[in-house]
């Protein structure tokens, strides 16, 4: 079951990018459509099956060279189930969307050019890569996968391979990438001289054993663990799209609105996160680098909240709110809450998703306009995409019932990881509390002014566009009801066994439970004082007076946690203004986007022009592009110049011209010269040669 997941995608891409001619584009079509349903069903099959028990599922020997030597194997644990579910579904829903949604490409010319094959072929491609990231038994594995979606997104998001934006966001994302890939790569380097080894049991095993040892770089003794899960995060921190290396996601939106639901919901961009939650072990003693996590993955849900405030192509709001989403997980995952990252970045997968899709359906309605103050209105000419897009914005604001557990798939994810946040053991974990919950109010703001400028108010822009604005086809709104659900259901669902009491979450991750006096004494006394003094009777872990906590040894379960680390008992025992923080922020954004852009329609344009700094930064993105095109990119392109007409065409090319046509030619004309046909100067010269011959030999005889 588990070799038809990973292989039908790959077997289906093959056959649709060099068979079709023989098969058919629309055979080509319903081939890898077919196909990842297919291992959608089976990854289902899987997830809900899944008795608890690990297991690795050999294929074939992949490098054997000494102690050098890696399996393609498939680890199936918990963390592996969860990532198929959400790679096949969303990327089967993504195949069925793009039959619609694809049919017709003005980019193209219809009837001369079969770019829809191609572009299938590249989607199931990319989900092949991206499964062999998920199972990966080892590091090399995963970096294989890792690359395989790198390649794929290059691809996909360079499609449009006339459009001169769109194969310069494709160099953009595989240069930005590459940048990541290279500190992942010194990880794995440095992971294999420390432990000789590859595989992820072995590497866990020895975490113990690395936390003691040292380092040495250019003066400095730097703690083994720390650099690894330092190295391992610089490539999170590409893949996933982070506050310094995030500059390459907006772009990404030129290519076709499948791609970005594809890459940008639930794939690509959470590789990151899945690779340091897969890598529990290591940053659970890695407290350096666990701040720096929260650091920066606070930094970017703040940051990408505030450019959202501004953006006007509906694709770059989500691009944005995407960029946003993926720092709250990071956070969950700096303060060691590995459950609460993989919790949003399964609901995540499926709102974002429908955001995305439904973005497109908008696009494909009105023409493939996407400036949405060229929208208005449209909730009537648009129904389904209208209901999808809403329930999207419920979940991805955090609409529920405060207090509860009842409210949509964000309401119970993102609040998760601001209650961990606030009881986070880390030096940043308070000032992350307070950023994550500006970001919410932020991501409020933005995604229903989303809402109102196209749904809402009058029509706006052309006005043949919105006479022919029409609803989309049913190939592209069915798998938009299908994400609805787990937008409304996923974090009920599934609120136990990724943010429920310590019992259910260690059994759904197989992680052992400590024994009597393994946790600390004065951990244990915190647990219980926080839980005592705030009032709250019965908190999660707390059964029958007996204070449950985690246990085992690093690669026991499919995460770590190590029995010190108390933040889900503490963050459940948080004072109810922290629980309803969420909720009242995201009531505020939605008043404050209300009463702009509603009640007050000309209000933002007035705001635009008084505060018209602020305005600017904004929407210039904090001039972080502009910062690296004057430190990195110029430089680079002035040094090429120089090398270029200097060294190459001075001293390389100078060089051999001069050499071809100068100095040749010289020693030519000489050469020449002694070429004179007169006999009495060819014995002339031999007398003179023989003469130097034998004064040589005589001197050398002579000594």
């Amino acid at each position: 079951m588990y070799t038809f997941i990973l292989l039908a995608p790959l077997v289906a891409a093959i056959v649709a990018g060099f068979g079709w001619r023989y098969i058919g584009i629309k055979a080509a079509q319903y081939l890898t459509t077919g196909t990842l349903f297919a291992a959608a069903a089976l990854s289902w099959v899987a997830f809900l099956g899944y008795d608890g028990n690990a297991q690795s599922i050999v294929l074939a020997r992949f490098i054997d060279s000494g102690t050098f030597t890696a399996d393609w194997a498939i680890r199936v644990d918990r963390l592996t189930v969860i990532m198929l579910i959400v790679v096949t579904t969303v990327s089967s829903l993504v195949h069925l969307y793009s039959l619609g949604y694809m049919a017709h490409d003005e980019h193209f010319k219809e009837g001369e050019e079969s770019y829809r094959a191609r572009f299938f072929a590249y989607l199931s491609f990319f989900t092949f890569a991206m499964l062999m990231l998920v199972t990966a038994d080892n590091v090399v594995q995963m970096f294989f996968g890792w690359e395989g979606v790198g390649v794929a997104s290059y691809l996909l998001i360079g499609f449009y391979y006339r459009k001169q934006s769109a194969g310069a966001a494709a160099m953009k994302a595989f240069i930005v990438n590459r940048v990541g890939d290279f500190g992942f790569l010194l990880g794995i380097f440095a992971l294999y001289m420390l432990t000789d080894s590859l595989s992820f049991s072995e590497i866990f095993a020895q975490v113990p054993e690395l936390s003691e040892k040292t380092v040495g770089f250019l003066w400095l003794e730097i703690s083994a663990v720390e650099l690894v899960a330092f190295l391992l995060f610089v490539g999170a921190m590409g893949k996933s799209a982070q506050f310094i290396l995030h500059t390459w996601l907006p772009d990404a939106m030129e290519g076709p609105t499948p791609v970005s639901a594809l890459i940008h919901a639930a794939t690509m961009v959470t590789a990151g996160v899945f690779l340091v939650c897969r890598m529990s072990p290591i940053y659970e003693y890695a407290d350096g680098t666990a701040l720096f996590i929260t650091v920066i993955g606070a930094t970017t849900a703040f940051f990408a909240a505030t450019v959202g405030l501004v953006q006007n192509d509906i694709k770059r709001v989500i691009a944005y709110s995407t960029c946003s989403q993926l720092g709250y997980m990071f956070v969950a995952a700096g303060v060691g809450m590995y459950s609460a990252a993989m919790f949003h970045l399964l609901t995540h997968a499926f709102f974002k998703a429908m955001l995305f899709l439904g973005a497109g359906s908008v696009i494909h309605g009105m023409h493939h306009e996407q400036d949405m103050r060229n929208y208005g209105g449209l909730r009537h000419k648009m129904p389904k995409t209208f209901w999808a897009m809403m329930i999207g914005t419920l979940a991805i604001t955090g609409v529920g019932i405060p207090l509860t557990y009842i409210g949509f798939a964000g309401f119970l994810s993102k609040d998760a990881i601001i209650e961990s946040a606030y009881v986070g053991q880390n030096a940043f974990a308070g000032e992350a509390f307070w950023l994550l919950v500006a970001a919410a109010a932020m991501t409020s703001f933005y995604s229903w002014r989303l809402m109102f400028l196209t749904f809402y108010g009058e029509a706006r822009g052309d006005k043949h566009t919105h006479e022919h604005a029409h609803e989309s086809p049913l190939v592209m709104t069915a798998p938009l009801g299908v994400l609805a659900i787990g937008a409304v259901f996923a974090g009920m669902v599934w609120h136990g066994p990724f943010f429920g009491d310590v019992e259910e979450v260690a059994e759904f991750y197989s992680i052992p439970l400590a024994e009597e006096g393994e946790v600390h004494g004065d951990d244990h006394a915190a647990v219980i004082g926080l839980s005592s003094v705030i009032g709250v009777a019965n908190a999660a872990g707390e059964k029958d007076g007996h204070h449950a906590s985690f246990g085992g040894v690093p690669g026991d379960g499919a995460l770590y946690i190590a029995p010190d680390n108390t933040v889900l008992q503490d963050a459940h025992a948080v004072p109810k203004w922290v629980k309803a923080a969420p909720f009242v922020a995201m009531v505020f954004g939605l008043a404050l986007a209300w009463f702009m852009y509603i009640a007050r329609p000309h209000l933002p344009g007035q705001l635009a022009k008084n505060q018209k700094i602020l305005y600017e930064f904004l929407l210039n993105k904090w001039y972080v592009d502009e910062i690296y095109d004057a430190v990195f990119v110029r430089p680079a392109k002035a040094l090429g110049v120089f090398l270029w007409k200097k060294g190459d065409g001075a001293v390389i090319d100078g060089g051999i011209n001069g050499l071809a046509m100068g100095i040749i030619p010289f020693l030519t004309r000489l050469a020449g010269r002694a070429q004179s046909g007169y006999l009495f100067h060819y014995a002339f010269a031999m007398i003179i040669g023989l003469g130097a011959l034998i004064t040589f030999f005589v001197i050398s005889g002579a000594n």
